[in-house]
C-alpha cells in the first residue's frame, strides 16, 4: 500500500484547524481548501477585493501543489467557492489569467465553482484543488 503523506510549506498558510495543508497518496494530491492569506502573518487580504483574493488564493493552493512535488501544470481539478454571485465574473477574470499564467499547454484543469457561506466575514473566495503527478 501507498503511504498518506502530510504536506506542509510555509509558503502557504498554516492550517488553522485539525486538516493538513495537503495530503499525498502515490500520485494523488489533494489541496485543502484555501483563502486569502498571507503565510508570514496569517492576515486575510484584500478585503472587498474579490480579484485579488482570488490571485492570493491560487498562490498558496500553488505553494502547497509544488509542496507534494507537482507542479500547478499537474492540476487536474480546481473547486472555487465564492460568497457572492455577482462576484463571479471578477473571480472568473482573475482566476483565467492566474491559470493560464500557470499551465502549459492547452488542457486547462476541471474547475467547479459553488456559491456558499465560508467560515471568514472577509473570506470573499476559497479554492481547492486535486493534482495527480
Amino acid at each position: 500500500m501507498t503511504e498518506k503523506i502530510a504536506v506542509l510549506t510555509t509558503d502557504a498558510p498554516a492550517p488553522a484547524h485539525t486538516f493538513s495543508q495537503g495530503v499525498r497518496k502515490g500520485n494523488f494530491v489533494q489541496v485543502s481548501g484555501q483563502g486569502p492569506v498571507d503565510p508570514e502573518t496569517n492576515e486575510y487580504l484584500y478585503p472587498g477585493d474579490v480579484a485579488a483574493q482570488t490571485t492570493r488564493t491560487l498562490t498558496n493552493v500553488k505553494a502547497i501543489v509544488e509542496a507534494s512535488g507537482a507542479t500547478f501544470d499537474d492540476v487536474v481539478m480546481l473547486r472555487v467557492y465564492l460568497t457572492k454571485r455577482e462576484d463571479f465574473a471578477i473571480m472568473n477574470d482573475a482566476y483565467g489569467a492566474f491559470v493560464l499564467e500557470h499551465t502549459r499547454g492547452d488542457v486547462l484543469p476541471s474547475r467547479t465553482t459553488v456559491f456558499t457561506g465560508l467560515p471568514r466575514e472577509e473570506m470573499l473566495v476559497e479554492i481547492d484543488a486535486v493534482a495527480i503527478l
